[in-house]
């Protein structure tokens, strides 16, 4: 029998991931970084970018927020595969505009955190609880799980009532909302794991954790070690996007002739980890 021709290849394969926070704020770049540093494999190269957005929302809260940031992702997406960059990270858990991110991308795998953290908690538990920051989102996000074929696993989302502007301004305050709402999700609603449903809830999952007794999926953390996995999964075994069928990107000899993405790349803010 033949050997593969990978089993001789280090299990560390070096790969580069670009993590997005998709508003034009610089806000939570450097702590997203420092907090992939933290986590990611010794050779894995991280950079943390948010959008060129001269007026820009500091959150995604609303759809027309989020719709005002979809041309720009697309073109960030199109500029990892030029680049070469292994994979990309949506960093909202809106998952916004990631299906024409993967169509767009060349090479380069798409990730974004509510699919990753539904992926993991699927491993994990049979039943599971999103909390989120308001009850706003719940019909968007209630969309994203029905699409992700997870409506059937969900027991509850509960509402901190709060914004994205607000989680990391009273860390004390977010904490003990969080492990409220989850002690009620698992005691009342049969919860048997968390979900944290905003990125900028990072940074509570382990104290969380411990106290409800459940698994705590941060977002932020379960999209990055996706990426960072699938990354080196493309390098070992050659499992790069698809092309085909549905799969199939614009040809580039049509965005040549509409004159689709021209101009610099808008990349506002850049921070490497």
């Amino acid at each position: 029998m033949d050997t593969p021709t990978f089993a001789a290849q280090p299990q560390d394969v070096p790969v580069t991931v670009r993590w997005l926070n998709p508003i034009g704020c610089p806000t939570f770049d450097a702590p997203i970084a420092d907090l992939l540093r933290g986590i990611k494999q010794p050779s894995t190269h991280i950079e943390v970018v948010s959008l060129d957005m001269p007026h820009s929302p500091t959150h995604l809260e609303y759809r027309a927020y989020e719709a005002l940031t979809c041309e720009r992702t697309l073109r960030i997406a199109r500029d990892c595969g030029q680049q070469h960059i292994d994979a990309l990270v949506i960093g909202c858990f809106y998952d916004p505009a990631l299906e024409d991110a993967r169509e767009i991308s060349g090479d380069t795998i798409v990730v974004a955190p509510c699919q990753a953290s539904l992926q993991v908690v699927e491993h994990l538990a049979n039943r599971f609880s999103i909390i989120v920051g308001r009850t706003k989102w719940m019909e968007q996000m209630h969309d994203r799980v029905r699409r992700y074929g997870a409506a059937d696993r969900l027991a509850s989302m509960r509402p901190l009532g709060m914004g994205v502007d607000e989680f990391q301004k009273d860390p004390a305050v977010t904490r003990r909302g969080i492990i409220e709402q989850a002690m009620l999700a698992v005691e009342e609603d049969g919860a048997e794991a968390i979900v944290l449903g905003c990125t900028i809830e990072f940074g509570f999952f382990e104290q969380v954790q411990r106290e409800v007794g459940v698994p705590v999926i941060d977002p932020v953390v379960a999209a990055f070690k996706m990426a960072e996995a699938m990354a080196g999964m493309k390098r070992r075994f050659g499992w790069s996007p698809s092309r085909v069928g549905s799969c199939e990107p614009p040809p580039e000899a049509e965005i040549k002739k509409f004159g689709l993405f021209q101009g610099p790349v808008p990349i506002g803010n850049r921070v490497k980890a």
